[in-house]
Parts: structure tokens; sequence; C-alpha cells
């Protein structure tokens, strides 16, 4: 049993993480703004109310866990076309060095197919209707990316298919270029992967893809 950390455990794959670690008998700190809203109770739950752009709150949240899990997210809108964005890198110059201070070298975080070296798997045809769409959030995610990957902690980035509300549990993980690929996974199979990894690290330094 292990104290998993999930910084974005108010929705999307950080919740059904949530959910994926309580049943396999984890202990869970859930890390969000919304936290207290999170509308689950177990005895093994810490709700946390914290923002992942405060040092404060970030060490706060790494403090004696064994785990962290970065699942962080933008709403789509106007500034997901339009605006700056720059929370998955800002947020990620914090957690580095909170990770290290309080000792803590396991970090599962999720970015998305298309982050990265990934990119140069998406066909041409696809990648003008992307960058229009998901430029600037994946651009921001492939500094996340370079933070992560040039840190001495124990990573692994998970970057998840198109996502989907399923329950199914059938994924595949694609961990070398030439097996790259687009396709539809659901985040209770994505949140399956990530304790998986959590238990057992056998993707440490890799950037696996996630389809069904």
């Amino acid at each position: 049993m292990s104290l998993i950390t999930i910084i974005g455990a108010s929705s999307g794959i950080g919740l059904a993480t949530m959910q994926t670690a309580l049943d396999a008998g984890h202990s869970v700190r859930a890390v969000a703004r919304g936290a207290a809203n999170i509308p689950l109770q177990h005895e093994r739950l810490q709700k946390q109310p914290g923002d992942a752009l405060s040092a404060d709150d970030v060490a706060a949240a790494v403090a004696g866990a064994q785990v962290v899990v970065q699942s962080l997210g933008v709403p789509f809108d106007a500034r997901m076309l339009f605006g700056p964005i720059s929370l998955f890198s800002q947020a990620t110059q914090l957690l580095i060095p909170a990770m290290q201070a309080a000792g803590v070298q396991r970090l599962v975080a999720v970015t998305g197919y298309g982050a990265g070296d990934s990119r140069d798997s998406i066909s041409p045809l696809q990648r003008a209707g992307f960058e229009l769409v998901f430029g600037r959030a994946y651009r921001d995610k492939d500094t996340q990316e370079a933070l992560i990957r040039g840190s001495s902690l124990q990573w692994t980035i998970v970057r998840p298919g198109i996502l989907t509300n399923s329950r199914r549990l059938t994924y595949q993980a694609l961990t070398t270029p030439e097996r790259w690929r687009n396709g539809i996974v659901s985040r209770k199979a994505v949140a399956h992967y990530i304790i998986h990894q959590a238990v057992e690290p056998e993707a440490i330094g890799l950037t696996p893809v996630l389809v069904g």
C-alpha cells in the first residue's frame, strides 16, 4: 500500500486514477482547487485543496507520498485556440524541485498523443488540424515533457490517445516510436495503466502512447 498524490484529481483522468488507486488498496491524496467538492468519501482518501501553480501547495501535496501522478488539464474554450497556455510547464517547474526536496522519486505524468516527439508520428494531413486546435496547449506540454525528461526523477510520461468515458479496460501501451499511432482509449484504462506503473514501475524513462 502506497500514498499516491494525484495533482489534478477532481476530473478526467485524475478522478479515474483516484478511484482506481482506492480500489487497489492504496491511500490517495487528491489535490485540486476543487478537491473539497470531489463526490467521494473513503477512509483512505485525503481531499487536499491546492493550486498546481502555488509552490506552498505543491510542497504540501507531495510531502510523504511514495508516488506523484500529475494529471492537469485546461478547458476546451477560446483560450485553447487563441490564448497563451503555460499551466503545464509552470506547474512542472514547481513540481520537480518540490519532489526532489521531499525525497519523492516516482512521477507518472499525463500529457497526450502528439506531445513531444510523438508529434512526428501524426500524418501530415492530420497535423494541420491538430496544430490549429491543440497547438498552443501541446507546445506547452512539449516544455512540460522536456522539464521532466531533464530531471533526476524516476519518471514515466503517459500519452493517451482520444479519451472516452467508456468502462473498457482493454488498451495497448506503445513504447517505441515506430509503433506510435492515435486511437481511442478510455480514461478508466489510462488510470489502470497509471496505477500499474505506480506499483510496478516497468516504464521508467519511457513515454508510452496509450490506445485501445
